[in-house]
């Protein structure tokens, strides 16, 4: 009987033994099955990487090619082709130095002269488009934009080297312990982009007046003003927002740090059990997003009362001078744009979104990422030529319905002040916007009214 106990107990022991055999081979191969994964991931990031800054290292020649051309293009027809090019390179070579793993100060500068040449060589080929020469000063401008562009290519060329030869990798960059990437990299490299940088310096006051000037591709947010506040201090600003009597909890979401605006995320339950998504900025304590779902089954207010109704609220959320543009129906929910104001000039960068019932009136959200983005006061003093002027650049069949000033963005994150006419042609609508310190057509856009909304393309 004995032996028959032993016997079991040899049995349970070699069992247990064979399973922890296998545990063990289990997490084994799972180790190497990861590990060879996040060698597959690094690898391909590697590969990413080295493929966005050998690109960036040809767009940066190709800028510096069309620069040269450009100072010694002699027609006009030339020099626009020379300069929309350079502005298309300019532009993608921004684009693929965004794709690198390098924090945006580290490269401040370089971002700021890709930005010059991209705006400058614009407003030059408009220039070009209107038979005007370049002036003495446009061409000192391009010549030290192009010496600069020489001193940028062959940094990068000698980074490409150190690529090359194993100096450094990127993988070095995207470590979490990064505080600079100019600590990340050894010293022949490092001196290369601190080099990049520091050239840059006798370059950095470069100044030019037109349509793109500096200041506009600062990527400051205009609106967003006041000091770095808590996420307790924002969970407050979101309860006083919807109104701590109609708030039954509130749960935080975390912090969106790498969002346009970083944000603190809240969720809360209304006293109705409803749910309501909120957003917070950590600059400033302001709301960025709030958004409220109900079903609305029937619209008993008219177009004409839900603009009312959200102008109304956001004047009593401080957002003062605001004017309704489009909007667009869905389900019983009318979203509205709506621009700010300035001395009854309106600001089409500055814009907030509100999402109105039509049952009943009441706001079910807000966007406020336009008007904090952009909204400041702007010198709307520069109008050069009269209303009457500006319409001798107006078809002739255009029938006008409303006239008036407007500040526009562009493409180009600028901003142009314009005379915006609003009119029909046969039985098509448009608005057409004319420079008001100049008279040039700057844009048309189509107006399409549906049955959900009016829209512009």
């Amino acid at each position: 009987m004995n032996k028959l106990q032993d016997w079991k107990e040899r049995l349970k022991k070699g069992h247990m033994l064979s399973v922890i055999c296998v545990l063990l081979i289990i997490v084994v191969a799972l180790g190497i099955i990861l590990y060879k994964k996040q060698q597959e991931y690094r690898q391909t990031s590697e590969n990413s990487y080295n493929m966005a800054f050998y690109e960036l290292v040809d767009y940066v020649q190709n800028v510096e090619t069309y620069l040269a051309k450009s100072l010694i293009s002699s027609t006009s027809e030339h020099g626009a082709e020379t300069l929309t090019n350079l502005w298309r390179e300019a532009n993608l070579a921004q684009s693929y130095l965004a794709r690198l793993p390098i924090e945006s100060q580290e490269l401040e500068n370089t971002e700021k002269f890709l930005n010059q040449v991209s705006d400058y060589s614009y407003s030059l080929s408009r220039k070009n488009i209107y038979n005007e020469d370049l002036t003495e000063e446009d061409l000192n401008n391009l010549k030290e934009l192009h010496s600069y562009s020489v001193e940028l290519s062959n940094t990068l060329n000698q980074l490409s080297d150190d690529l090359n030869s194993g100096r450094f990798s990127w993988g070095e960059l995207t470590k979490k312990e990064t505080v600079a990437f100019a600590q990340q990299v050894d010293n022949i490299s490092k001196e290369s982009f601190s080099n990049l940088e520091e050239n840059f310096h006798e370059y950095s006051g470069l100044i030019y007046d037109g349509a793109f000037s500096e200041h506009l591709t600062n990527s400051e947010k205009k609106g967003l003003t006041g000091d770095d506040i808590e996420e307790d201090r924002a969970k407050q600003i979101a309860e006083d927002f919807i109104g701590r009597d109609k708030v039954k909890e509130i749960s935080n979401l975390g912090f969106s740090e790498n969002a346009t605006i970083p944000v603190y995320d809240f969720s809360i339950t209304n006293q109705e059990d409803k749910t309501i998504n909120i957003s917070i900025s950590k600059k400033g304590g302001h709301v960025v997003y709030f958004n409220a779902n109900r079903e609305v089954n029937s619209e008993i207010i008219s177009q004409e009362e839900a603009d009312e109704k959200g102008k109304e609220y956001l004047e009593s959320k401080g957002f003062k001078e605001m004017k309704e543009t489009y909007y667009l129906k869905q389900e019983g929910i009318v979203t509205i744009n709506y621009a700010a104001t300035q001395n009854n000039v309106v600001m089409y960068p500055d814009l907030i979104k509100v999402k109105v019932a039509l049952d009943n009136g009441e706001v079910l959200g807000i966007e406020t990422t336009g008007y904090l983005n952009n909204h400041t006061i702007r010198d709307v003093s520069k109008v050069n030529i009269t209303r009457e002027e500006a319409k001798k650049s107006l078809n002739k069949d255009l029938d006008i319905q409303s006239e008036g000033l407007a500040v526009i963005p562009t493409e180009w994150q600028t901003e142009i002040l314009c005379y915006e006419f609003k009119g029909k042609v046969e039985d098509r609508e448009f608005l057409v916007y004319i420079n008001a310190d100049n008279g040039r057509e700057e844009d048309i856009l189509i107006i399409t009214n549906t049955p959900n909304g009016t829209l512009t393309m």
